[in-house]
């Protein structure tokens, strides 16, 4: 579903010079698994995401999404995909409805069957009390809410959640995680990128460690647990990594690549 093969990005930087975010990155994701990049803040699993959404090009490597090329057949590959995050946006001046109405429209379904699926989804994500909420009078929550809708309004086969729970309070962040279970169970390939370890611990069949571009370690849990003799996730992360005094320094690049 997901074949991500020796994948590079690297940027100029006036300061350091060659910066490498993504350092030859592979991973292979199946339908009906939640596959989980773990990493700190500038591990390169935004830029990692990205490119899979095709959002940025890769310097090398190859990406394809359900068959399709990133750089090849970006239009197919956008349409294999659902992206959430906390830095989308939705528009203050429409009302939820109307919001995943704009986005079903823009993927050219048609009127009846987009009824259809998005009383369906609405049913599902317990929005049906915030149909004529505008985007300006919404909670974080509901704004979250609206985010999922809108990717998956298209049925798409591959779901992307980048850092879906930052800024959520303990309650929508639950529900949050419980929706993206559910929809590992309809059979969709999904992408949870995060730096918290219990989330990744509750969700993912399948973590890959990533660090300064570079995935250090990937298997399932179990696999992990017995290839570095440590009791869960954290413990693996720090085993591999340490406590680095130039973790904040990283951290900055990545956020000067974001700018």
């Amino acid at each position: 579903m997901i074949h991500v093969r020796e994948l590079v990005k690297a940027y100029d930087d006036l300061r350091r010079g060659k910066f490498v975010a993504v350092d030859h990155v592979s991973l292979f994701a199946m339908p009906g698994q939640i596959y989980g990049l773990l990493g700190p803040n500038g591990a390169g699993k935004t830029t990692v995401l990205r490119i899979l959404s095709t959002v940025l090009k890769p310097t090398s490597g190859s990406v394809q999404v359900n068959g399709y090329d990133v750089v090849m057949e970006p239009a197919m590959v956008r349409r294999q995909i659902g992206f959430v995050s906390t830095n989308t946006a939705v528009y203050e001046r429409m009302t939820a409805w109307e919001t995943v109405e704009y986005f079903g429209r823009l993927y050219g379904i048609e009127k009846d069957q987009l009824d259809e699926r998005m009383n369906t989804i609405f049913r599902r994500l317990r929005m049906d009390e915030m149909r004529d909420v505008l985007g300006s009078k919404m909670s974080t929550g509901m704004k979250q809410k609206v985010s999922i809708a809108r990717a998956i309004v298209h049925d798409p086969p591959v779901l992307v959640f980048d850092e879906p729970t930052l800024g959520l309070d303990v309650f929508v962040g639950r529900a949050l995680l419980q929706i993206i279970a559910e929809l590992r169970e309809q059979g969709k390939c999904i992408i949870f990128s995060s730096h918290i370890m219990r989330e990744v611990e509750k969700l993912c069949d399948q973590v890959a460690i990533m660090y300064k571009g570079k995935i250090l370690a990937e298997g399932s849990q179990a696999e992990l647990r017995d290839r570095y003799s440590q009791p869960d996730l954290e413990e693996i992360f720090f085993h591999l990594i340490g406590e680095p005094e130039d973790m904040a320094d990283y951290a900055g690049a990545e956020q000067s690549e974001n700018a």
